[in-house]
């Protein structure tokens, strides 16, 4: 059966062609809002779904919690009568297209939790109707669309590529990084058949750069993983040459540095305090566990997250080494101002941020911590690291800061005056070179 023979995918296409086409988003995070917003600037009536009512009310007043969206952009979506936020998940039988933009975290036995999938899907197939196309985006291993995802919806008698049609399109946001907007990112795209491909590229089509057709659902879903374990090999890599490099007295940045001189066969990668955000920390492992039921190790993808995930500790030996060799003072007791919560530069996204794991090993050592984060004011709760949850940043205040043994820079954010805080303590542990351009009091910094 191809799209012509299919009335339902005849009707389906026409509604996308035209604009017509309703798309409910579940999941408004940073990567469901910016796709809603990318969908309303092309003029798609789009329904943004969320199981956080504070969330909802948020949106429906024009107001934004993420500081990659402008509160300028929520209330001109709102305005333009295209948007609105939505708890009640029975509005769904109301969308011509659904797409899912949930988490996919790590079991505390480093195994994928599907559970934000499946119970979104179970959801989904509650009011699911004929003619209907569901996404998924949220990363995940191969196999996951079609072996989890397609039985839940099949199950109250619809069939996917002749009732409804099924797809993946991995989400490629970089959060903060104003030069690849959603619009502006190519779409990979797979589906559960021809029909069901034709019509996720179709409704991509109309709202980001191109789309990049793949063979398979398993292929898409193996290409997101494919990007997210590239980097992360590449920066265990990076973090093992600097352990090494100290030896020898070589300068990580420097090297680097020169390195990217070079116009082909290399790409620049960082130190740094141990990997974050919600992707190159977490998904790596959903390859490598599956990899397992085909009697495959995934060596590389193991070494690479022992690397990353032991880079915390290295850091704080340095701290402690530091402390010892110049003012003789132990780390019990010691007073450390950490300089950054947020995973990444001048965002406020903190999930599996290396700092909660440095905070962490920090005090169980005896030394007190605060924090000082220009873009977090209170660490919000998360699922690791509840007894951090709640606490308050520091104001910026350098003439304050005097009275810590050392600063610790675990985010690089790029309105901090870092010349300032390398004036006010007496020692700065800089894990992400943003004192490069510090010119006075460089025997304070120590790069670690």
């Amino acid at each position: 059966m191809n799209a012509v023979d299919n009335v339902h995918a005849q009707k389906l296409g026409g509604a996308i062609e035209s604009g017509a086409a309703t798309v409910g988003i579940i999941g408004l995070g940073y990567v469901g809002l910016p796709l809603g917003r990318a969908f309303i600037a092309q003029g798609f009536s789009t329904t943004g779904f969320d199981i956080d009512a504070e969330k909802i009310d948020c949106l429906n007043r024009g107001e934004t919690y993420l500081n990659t969206i402008p509160e300028s952009d929520i209330k001109a979506m709102v305005a333009s009568g295209k948007f609105h936020a939505e708890k009640d998940f029975a509005e769904l039988a109301n969308m011509d297209a659904v797409i899912m933009c949930v988490p996919t975290p790590l079991t505390s036995d480093h195994e994928p939790d599907l559970s934000y999938v499946t119970s979104s899907t179970e959801t989904i197939a509650k009011y699911l109707r004929v003619g209907q196309l569901v996404v998924l985006e949220s990363t995940t291993y191969p196999g996951t669309t079609s072996e989890i995802i397609r039985p839940l919806l099949e199950a109250g008698g619809l069939k996917s590529g002749e009732d409804f049609f099924l797809a993946y399109s991995p989400e490629r946001e970089d959060p903060g990084n104003e030069s690849h907007g959603t619009a502006k990112i190519p779409k990979v795209v797979g589906g559960d058949g021809p029909i069901a491909l034709s019509l996720a590229e179709a409704l991509y089509g109309n709202v980001v750069a191109g789309t990049v057709a793949v063979s398979s659902l398993e292929t898409a879903e193996a290409v997101k993983l494919t990007e997210n374990i590239f980097r992360s090999v590449n920066i265990a890599l990076v973090n093992e040459l600097k352990l090494i490099y100290d030896k020898m007295d070589i300068d990580i940045w420097e090297v680097v540095d020169a390195a990217k001189s070079k116009p082909f066969g290399y790409m620049p990668f960082y130190p740094g305090p141990g990997l974050g955000g919600h992707c190159i920390p977490i998904d790596p492992f959903y390859l490598s566990w599956k990899a397992k039921q085909y009697g495959q190790q995934a060596q590389f993808i193991e070494l690479a997250g022992e690397i990353n995930t032991a880079m915390p500790d290295h850091v704080v030996g340095v701290l402690a080494a530091q402390l010892k060799s110049r003012f003789a003072k132990d780390l019990s007791g010691a007073k450390v101002l950490l300089m950054g919560v947020a995973y990444k530069r001048n965002v406020d996204d903190v999930r599996e941020s290396p700092a909660f794991r440095l905070m962490e090993i920090l005090e169980k050592g005896g030394a007190v911590v605060d924090f000082h984060d220009p873009f977090v004011d209170k660490i919000p709760h998360t699922r690791k690291h509840d007894s951090l949850s709640g606490r308050g940043a520091v104001p910026w205040d350098p003439a304050a800061f005097a009275a810590y043994d050392v600063a610790l820079i675990c985010t690089d954010h790029s309105d901090v005056d870092y010349a300032a805080l390398v004036a006010a303590v007496p020692l700065v542990i800089d894990t992400r070179n943003a004192t490069a351009d510090v010119s006075d009091n460089r025997d304070k910094i120590v790069k670690a």
